[in-house]
């Protein structure tokens, strides 16, 4: 998708620990990079965890201005309240919103009150999906939870992004496998795949390989920046 393709406002969700808020800084952080003034909107103010919000003092240092939490707080304090300047980005025609809404229907369910902002046409309504996480492991699953999503929310999903990976320990496989899943799903939503997302330290050898060369949609390289590495320390 070219710059001038995108709708002003992006709507991302995704199942618990699906890594949509991964997707979505990598994506923020792209766009940046394309010379696009950008916006995170951080909207899940259900899970307590791996949240936009927890990487606001790196983004803004970036250029990307971070919106949700009313407190501006650190993050142990676990109060469900958004600031008023949320709608600031939306109604900027000249910034590129980012919406993290929450994990399952009842998280995406605050989609609802900033309605007024989100015509038909003029945004992109994103389903993240891991094939590896349990609840979206069988078509039916990705399907139940995506219905779910747009009941709750009242809007429809333009696309999927395809995120299967095993963190550090993702190889080609592992996304070959996501895009075998998430084309079965598109095919029976009739939603189309959009992006494929592979750990930057995969990335090279990845756009190298015939497979890569076979499709025909975005592929986003990104950090685990939500992840910390010691989480991944094997214990003796």
């Amino acid at each position: 998708m070219k710059p001038s393709d995108l709708k002003q406002i992006t709507i991302v969700a995704g199942h618990y620990g699906s890594g949509k808020t991964e997707f979505c800084l990598n994506l923020a952080i792209q766009r940046l990079e394309q010379g696009i003034k950008t916006a995170l909107i951080d909207l899940d103010i259900v899970n307590p965890y791996f949240r936009t919000r927890e990487k606001t003092a790196e983004l803004e240092k970036m250029g990307i201005k971070v919106y949700g939490d009313f407190y501006r707080s650190d993050i142990t304090m676990e109060i469900p309240a958004l600031s008023a300047d949320v709608r600031t980005p939306l109604e900027d025609r000249s910034t590129y919103s980012i919406v993290d809404l929450g994990g399952n229907s009842s998280g995406a369910l605050v989609a609802v009150q900033f309605g007024k902002y989100f015509h038909e046409g003029d945004y992109e309504f994103l389903d993240v999906i891991n094939f590896n996480r349990p609840e979206t492991r069988s078509v039916k699953g990705a399907a139940d939870h995506f219905h779910e999503i747009e009941e709750r929310t009242g809007l429809k999903f333009t696309g999927l992004v395809n995120n299967t990976h095993l963190l550090r320990e993702t190889s080609i496989d592992t996304i070959k496998s996501g895009v075998n899943f998430c084309e079965e799903v598109s095919a029976i939503l009739k939603v189309p795949l959009l992006y494929t997302t592979c750990p930057n330290f995969l990335f090279d050898e990845f756009i190298a390989s015939p497979y890569y060369k076979s499709l025909d949609h975005q592929i986003l390289p990104v950090n685990l920046l939500m992840r910390e590495t010691w989480l991944d320390t094997k214990l003796s």
